[in-house]
């Protein structure tokens, strides 16, 4: 009998160190026999990543920006999430939808329901029942606007968003917040202002808490 799929996000501000654990989680879990895809919003098909290329150098404004997102999450959903967990695959998301309420929500101001109305249309799925395509968990790295800043500085040429001043961040640090708020059985957040080997344990830990290492 196949596993069930399994479906996780990572999430947090620029700098808090998510995708060096989204690497240790897959190695863990491929160890446990599990077949994992790794995959990354926005992006994670051909069409996405040229959206993804738009969206992070590209000025535009607010709603367009949420259009894009949701036009690349529709066809990352689509043709690389629902087929993996259809196949009992593990699914580890760099971003998803969370991250666009906490950056063009709560970061650049737009307007929530509207991004709500966005997230029922591109995240429903009615094949089995009308729901939405959640990931089971999302492991949400919590750190300081101020030291995300100081772990970045210099470390790469930064995109549009990695660009923005502090007080964009400290609202995107509030938006994910809000979102644990509104699903707090969804989320594990996990303290990633300490050293690597403890952040690690911590998402562990959780995991395990869960039954799902």
């Amino acid at each position: 009998m196949k596993p069930a799929g399994l479906f996780i996000s990572f999430e947090g501000i620029d700098g808090a160190g998510k995708s060096t654990h989204i690497e240790a989680l897959a190695a863990a879990l491929r160890a446990q026999g599990r077949a994992v895809v790794l995959t990354r919003e926005p992006g994670g098909t051909a069409l996405a990543e040229k959206l993804r290329a738009l969206v992070l150098n590209e000025p535009m404004d607010a709603l367009t920006e949420a259009l894009l997102m949701f036009a690349a999450r529709r066809d990352h959903v689509l043709q690389v999430i629902e087929p993996a967990l259809a196949r009992g695959d593990v699914v580890l998301c760099d971003r998803f939808t969370d991250a666009t309420f906490a950056y063009q929500g709560a970061g650049r101001g737009f307007d929530l329901g509207v991004l709500a109305t966005l997230e029922n249309w591109v995240q429903g799925v009615p094949a089995t029942a009308p729901r939405l395509r959640q990931p089971e968990v999302t492991v949400w790295f919590d750190l300081a606007p101020e030291t995300a800043a100081r772990r970045l500085a210099g470390a790469r040429v930064p995109d549009k968003f990695e660009s923005q001043p502090q007080d964009f961040f400290a609202r995107v640090a509030a938006g994910y917040a809000a979102r644990l708020q509104g699903d707090p059985k969804r989320f594990l957040r996990v303290n990633a202002d300490q050293p690597r080997d403890a952040v690690w344990a911590e998402v562990q830990a959780g995991l395990r808490e869960r039954g799902l290492l």
